[in-house]
């Protein structure tokens, strides 16, 4: 059984008397342990299929199915509970609370899901050393650069040990020499087992993950048939 599964999801909008389609009939498995891209350009999609995916949004038809419960009829509740346990996110703008430094942060998951004191700080800075920001847990976002700032949302996104993690454009407010590290931070995470789904508008970005997912008009674009694009170029 795939750790998520949609089948024949759409996703329909209704806006001054127009139908908008931001999903039509997407069907998709993802399996524990891939590390895949959603790529696609502004308004294909794919931002409304990684929020049915994280279960920030619930689809107009079709089934939704993570890590073996079907969420298209939850609650608000419910679906923040699944969010909470299973999923990890990391945004392109960090989303790190100002007031809060890093550690205090990074607990934040953890004061929702209830989990004690100690146990929070003991996880936290668990999460922290795991993306080599244990020495700035006391550092607030104001203190941090782009990429210090990108490495403690991740230690975020980890901390309740999640299911599969969410990456929305994670190196759009980077540049391209941090962008790369936080990359490779996401490939040893990968490399140790955790689920992840890259979403992008960048080719170059999405050619890091194993597998890619292009996202067209709401729907998953087909594969190119190499073997004919190989005849092409012969001829």
């Amino acid at each position: 059984m795939a750790l998520v599964e949609l089948r024949n999801v759409s996703k329909i909008y209704h806006l001054g008397g127009e139908e908008i389609r931001a999903l039509d009939n997407v069907s998709l498995d993802i399996e524990e342990g891939e590390f895949i891209s959603i790529i696609g350009p502004s308004g294909s999609g794919k931002s409304t299929l990684m929020h049915i995916l994280g279960c920030l949004d619930t689809p107009t038809s079709g089934t939704v199915k993570l890590d073996g419960i079907m969420i298209q009829d939850a609650s608000p509740r419910e679906l923040a509970a699944i969010r909470n346990r299973k999923i990890g996110f990391v945004f392109q703008f960090f989303n790190l609370l100002p007031k809060l430094n890093v550690l205090q942060n990074v607990e934040l998951p953890m004061i929702y899901s209830g989990v004690p004191a100690r146990e929070r700080h003991r996880r936290a800075m668990a999460a922290l050393e795991a993306v080599d920001m244990a020495n700035r847990a006391k550092h607030r976002p104001s203190q941090l650069s782009g990429g210090q700032q990108q490495r403690a949302a991740i230690a975020r996104a980890l901390v309740n040990n999640p299911r599969i993690i969410f990456a929305d454009e994670p190196t759009g407010n980077l540049d391209s020499h941090t962008g790369e590290t936080i990359l490779q931070l996401f490939r040893r995470l990968n490399a140790e087992g955790r689920t992840i789904v890259l979403v992008t508008h960048d080719p170059e970005i999405a050619a890091v993950t194993p597998r890619r997912i292009e996202i067209r008009d709401g729907r998953i674009a087909p594969k190119p048939d190499l073997r004919l694009a190989g005849l092409q170029t012969r001829q």
